[in-house]
């Protein structure tokens, strides 16, 4: 199972991005680091492993592609929108929990439970300092969120190490492939396809002549190794037998709604419900470069993919059970579309966004300090108004009491109101 960039030659009009997407799914293991391994699909980095339930837990959505966030939350009080967009505007009366300036797409409907009780926020205008329209570098710039610095360090990776300990399965990528940026650095972490590939090969019900003979034997011979792979290969064997909390629970894959992202984010919380320790996770939902059949109400990509996000969050989070106290998702992409659609019923590449927070501490509704008039040219863009990282540094502050100065460096946040106890 993976949700990671899913998209064919056909499915996306940017040679970019396809070329992307098909190295994505390469699987291979990534040092971060340190030495790493590689158990089923799982790529563990070396690291001493001991549980120590989570308090708070944050899941970093990443919307590959470049979402346009005009079409998710519709700035309806803005006249330039719908001039810029004759066809593939969406009308204000079918817009959800309207205000007098934004609504949602009528197919995010499946978050409306959340949104009416408050935990969901859609904060407006986002994005990087500078526009960047290249999809593997605007990435890299988001996910390190250290402009100018030549370390290549994630901002996940600079959160987990604000915190009092540091594990391996304190941060996973739920993936079949190579950590993402936000999570390269120097603390080990992991990344993992689904919960049920944490195993060791042979370590399974055939070996029987005596049980556990396979794990045993590679126990004798790394227990003493001092070398980095010798590091490696212990961490492994604990992190593998940190999971069976989480290989024990049940699979409610099925409420999901059947998408690829829905399938990621069920393994996401089955992880939680574990309660093993991981304190960050991040999943990837893709394909949102809608250079064309971005669409209408009636046909195109975008209802689909509003649907399955919105199926997929409501349904997460009503999988957590007793753990949804502790958990906050963020969802973003690497930046947005143009203001105007083009000619083939879609949007060339943009700017500015819309981000989503929900869940634990949240003060729901829309946030946009500063919306900036929309231009209707061809190449207007949504200016960005709220720097993403004001966003996250909100979120690392309130839910994990870290700095964001040492989670977003040189960087000063400015004020945006999306987390309660900020």
């Amino acid at each position: 199972m993976t949700s990671t960039l899913n998209v064919t030659d056909g499915d996306a009009c940017c040679q970019e991005f396809a070329a992307m997407s098909r190295r994505s799914l390469l699987r291979g293991a990534l040092a971060l680091g340190g030495a790493t391994t590689m158990v089923g699909s799982a790529v563990v980095s070396a690291s001493a492993s001991s549980i120590v339930p989570a308090t708070s837990v944050l899941v970093v959505l990443s919307l590959r592609g470049a979402a346009d966030g005009l079409s998710l939350v519709v700035p309806h009080g803005d006249p330039a929108y719908y001039t810029a967009r004759p066809h593939i505007a969406i009308p204000q009366d079918k817009l959800l929990v309207a205000d007098s300036f934004f609504g949602l797409h009528p197919n995010l409907s499946p978050l409306l439970p959340l949104w009416n009780a408050g935990k969901v926020a859609a904060v407006h205008a986002t994005g990087l300092p500078a526009p960047n329209r290249s999809h593997f570098s605007a990435m890299e710039e988001l996910e390190d969120a250290d402009p100018g610095s030549s370390k290549r360090v994630g901002w996940l990776n600079r959160l987990v190490g604000t915190r009092n300990h540091h594990t391996p399965l304190q941060a996973v990528g739920m993936l079949s492939g190579p950590a993402p940026t936000e999570l390269v650095g120097p603390i080990p972490l992991m990344t993992v396809g689904s919960v049920d590939d944490m195993s060791i090969a042979g370590d399974d019900q055939y070996d029987t002549n005596p049980p556990g003979k396979r794990r045993r034997s590679l126990e004798t011979l790394w227990d003493n190794d001092t070398s980095v792979l010798g590091k490696a290969m212990r961490s492994t064997l604990q992190a593998t037998s940190d999971l069976a909390p989480v290989q024990a629970t049940v699979d409610n894959t099925a409420s999901y709604g059947g998408s690829d992202l829905g399938k990621a984010l069920s393994e996401v919380a089955r992880v939680i419900r574990g309660d093993v320790g991981v304190e960050v996770l991040t999943v990837d939902q893709g394909d949102w470069d809608m250079h064309s059949n971005l669409g209408t109400l009636a046909w195109g990509q975008m209802i689909q993919n509003a649907g399955n996000l919105a199926t997929a969050i409501a349904a997460f989070f009503n999988d957590l059970g007793a753990q949804s106290d502790k958990v906050t998702l963020v969802a973003l992409s690497e930046f947005g579309r143009r203001v105007a659609e083009n000619d083939n019923y879609g949007l060339d590449h943009g700017y500015g966004n819309v981000m989503f927070v929900a869940g634990k501490g949240v003060n729901g509704g829309y946030h946009c300090p500063t919306w900036p008039d929309l231009g209707t040219g061809l190449d207007a863009d949504v200016t960005v108004t709220t720097d993403y990282r004001s966003v996250l540094a909100e979120i690392v502050s309130s839910r994990f009491g870290s700095s964001p100065s040492a989670v977003f460096p040189g960087f000063t946040p400015e004020s945006v109101g999306v987390m309660q106890d900020v």
